[in-house]
């Protein structure tokens, strides 16, 4: 049961808002049921963005614990198709007329792309009750962000955009509360 204090997660506030609201557009917050999104989200690695996201979902009061799953496996689709926009528009055609820049651009891009097409496939094996699968693509999906990075690695004189960090970082952190709540689900 670890918990991320506030100050670690100011760094992705901005991530956070923009994918909430890229996903539905809330009017206000709403309390949803305290006790379980309280005991669901002390079951994951990051407690804060576990509560803030199921809280400012209109749909979490509602949710049971898969729906929780589920509702945060779609908002973490949300930040991966998010960026994937991101890299394959605005940041891919902006930054640099490099070809070996542009080339590792469009593999994030298509590894963003997978990443939001396997935790389309978890949100379906949430649904199933198939949770080991779940947990698969969600895990595959945290990869995926991972792998851009390493994209860049190869090529020791590009450097790692921050901006892409920082929607890796968030991506991941998604993908580890889900995968902390799917450990508690399959237990």
């Amino acid at each position: 049961m670890a918990s991320s204090s506030s100050s670690s997660l100011s760094p992705f506030l901005p991530l956070l808002i923009l994918t909430i609201s890229f996903t539905q557009n809330p009017t206000s917050f709403v309390n949803g049921d305290t006790n379980l999104i309280q005991k669901t989200c002390k079951t994951t690695k990051f407690y804060d963005l576990c509560i803030s996201s199921l809280q400012s979902d209109s749909t979490s009061p509602q949710a049971d614990t898969k729906g929780l799953a589920i509702i945060l496996a779609k908002l973490a689709m949300a930040n991966a198709t998010n960026t994937n926009s991101f890299l394959s528009s605005n940041f891919l055609t902006k930054t640099t007329n490099d070809t070996i820049t542009k080339s590792v651009l469009k593999q994030c891009a298509d590894r963003y792309s997978a990443a939001g097409a396997s935790l389309q496939s978890a949100v379906q094996d949430l649904g199933s009750e198939l949770y080991d699968y779940a947990y698969m693509h969600v895990m595959a999906a945290s990869d995926y962000a991972n792998s851009c990075r390493n994209a860049f690695k190869r090529y020791p004189k590009l450097v790692y955009p921050p901006e892409i960090g920082g929607r890796e970082e968030g991506l991941k952190r998604f993908c580890d509360v889900i995968m902390g709540i799917i450990d508690s689900l399959a237990g």
